[in-house]
């Protein structure tokens, strides 16, 4: 390789690192905005995020950028391995989609974006969509704006799915969620009929947040998360964030009648957790080491969260601690209780607190919401009534308030359109993933069962996290799985798992 185009990636690789710790930083304010910013800095903090995303912007288009690029692509002989052609490629990405945008329109929506997060927890507050739907407009606007800009050929929703799971359209993502709309909804019905319904009683009580900290904490330990490169806080949403690998930040919120749902939104963020702090050695300021997407992301903790935690043998090797833990309520309490108690299944209002088997509804419904807003059939104003409506068609209950439905979720509000199905494709990768664990290890689940859960982070840390963005996620599924997306893997999963814990035929 010639000396000049050595050198020449050794600048790029000296930009990438700058514009990834600057990016950090973002990390870092989204995450204080999120968990201890005072309420009076909203205005001020929306000014700060605005001003650093021109920066990155700035960083990212400059000239110089561009030629170095140029000349590293060009070269026909380039000599570059696949780690650094993989920086190449993500970058000459990244600078193209980049420079198709105007800085003022990159620091409106970071501006906009900020702005609008503190009116919809306002607006959700005090079940007000009107206080929030002037915003969503705006944000709705200025997101297909950016995607004729960015990626003119494409429809502007697949243009913005794009920037959470590249190269998935609706295209490809409408018919996997027709297919398990079809097939779910009359599940969820068989076992709102079933005669069956688990106990659940000993899930009911008063639960100290103090002992919910240890437990949550405990838990996140031994799955493997590092506190010395990361913490775990309280938020208005669970979420998983920060600035680097060895400084992941993971949130949960606690209610004191009940553990389950902020012990598993723990397990659930130190799964994304893991990820992150998980990714390859070298290069972890550049591309190459970063999450594939933001479904690969998310079977990562759904993995841990559904195929792990809600399974009987991390039941049975957990209900000690939690007998321990709380002991008025888990004094008789068997494993194979415990094991139903956890996967009870019905329709909730709630996204985040919806169980595996109805959760899919939730996502199909926004997914379909999100479509009519951007190809122009569903106004604005409107949302309220089509998210009843919907909700009472796929799941059988109707939100008596907007705070409990459309107002319920932050993705709009931060401008993230086209998020949502990443959580669905994520939970079928998630199955898919397991089934290909557990013919890799036959013994895995007696080793959970002793609570040996290092085999699994070691797993998941060799097949996923480590490969960073090497290979396009059909690539990636299909050398750990040795199949392509599959859904009927996932509904045979529910399907076995439900019929027998409500007795179904």
């Amino acid at each position: 390789m010639h000396e000049e185009l050595r050198e020449d990636y050794y600048a790029l690789v000296h930009r990438l690192s700058e514009s990834s710790r600057l990016g950090g930083i973002m990390g870092i304010l989204h995450w204080d905005q999120e968990v201890i910013m005072p309420a009076g800095a909203a205005e001020s903090r929306a000014q700060q995020i605005g001003s650093l995303a021109g920066v990155l912007h700035e960083k990212t288009t400059h000239p110089e950028m561009g030629r170095l690029l140029d000349r590293l692509c060009q070269s026909e002989e380039n000599g570059f391995n696949t780690f650094e052609w993989c920086n190449i490629r993500e970058a000459h990405r990244e600078f193209h989609m980049a420079t198709r945008v105007s800085k003022t329109l990159v620091t409106e929506l970071a501006e906009l974006s900020s702005r609008a997060h503190q009116i919809w927890v306002k607006a959700r507050s005090e079940n007000r969509f009107s206080d929030f739907a002037p915003v969503l407009k705006q944000l709705v606007d200025l997101k297909i704006k950016w995607a004729g800009c960015v990626f003119p050929d494409m429809e502007a929703y697949d243009a913005n799915i794009d920037v959470y799971e590249r190269g998935s359209t609706q295209k490809d993502i409408t018919p996997i969620f027709d297919k398990l709309k079809a097939e779910l909804i009359p599940l969820i019905k068989a076992i709102q009929e079933s005669d069956y319904k688990p106990e659940t009683s000993f899930l009911s009580g008063q639960f100290p947040v103090e002992k919910q900290e240890a437990l949550g904490r405990k838990i996140s330990e031994e799955m493997g998360f590092l506190f010395d490169q990361g913490r775990m806080d309280v938020s208005v949403h669970p979420f998983c964030g920060g600035s680097h690998p060895t400084d992941v930040r993971i949130t949960t919120r606690y209610r004191t009648d009940n553990f389950v749902e902020s012990l598993y939104a723990v397990i659930h963020e130190t799964g994304h957790g893991l990820y992150e702090q998980g990714r390859m050695q070298d290069g972890r300021d550049l591309p190459v080491s970063e999450a594939l997407t933001m479904a690969v992301h998310e079977s990562q903790s759904l993995f841990w969260e559904r195929m792990i935690a809600q399974g009987k043998p991390f039941c049975t090797r957990y209900l000690p601690l939690l007998a321990e833990t709380f002991s008025h309520n888990f004094k008789d309490v068997t494993p194979a209780r415990f094991y139903e108690a956890v996967n009870v299944s019905g329709p909730s209002l709630i996204r985040v607190e919806a169980d595996e088997v109805t959760y899919p509804m939730h996502v199909i419904l926004r997914y379909e919401l999100e479509k009519g807003l951007f190809d122009g059939s569903i106004q604005v104003e409107h949302l309220p009534d089509l998210w009843n409506a919907k909700m009472k068609e796929y799941l059988g209950v109707e939100p008596p308030t907007d705070t409990l439905g459309v107002l319920q979720d932050t993705h709009w509000s931060g401008g993230a359109f086209g998020y949502f199905p990443s959580y669905t494709l994520g939970a079928i990768y998630a199955s898919q993933f397991y089934q290909a664990l557990i013919r890799a290890k036959p013994d895995i689940e007696k080793q959970i069962e002793r609570g040996n859960l290092t085999p699994i982070r070691e797993w998941l840390g060799t097949q996923v996290h480590q490969q960073g963005r090497l290979l396009s996620v059909p690539d990636l599924v299909k050398q750990v799985t040795g199949e392509n997306l599959n859904p009927d893997n996932f509904l045979d999963y529910l399907k076995n798992k439900y019929r027998q814990i409500y007795r179904l035929n």
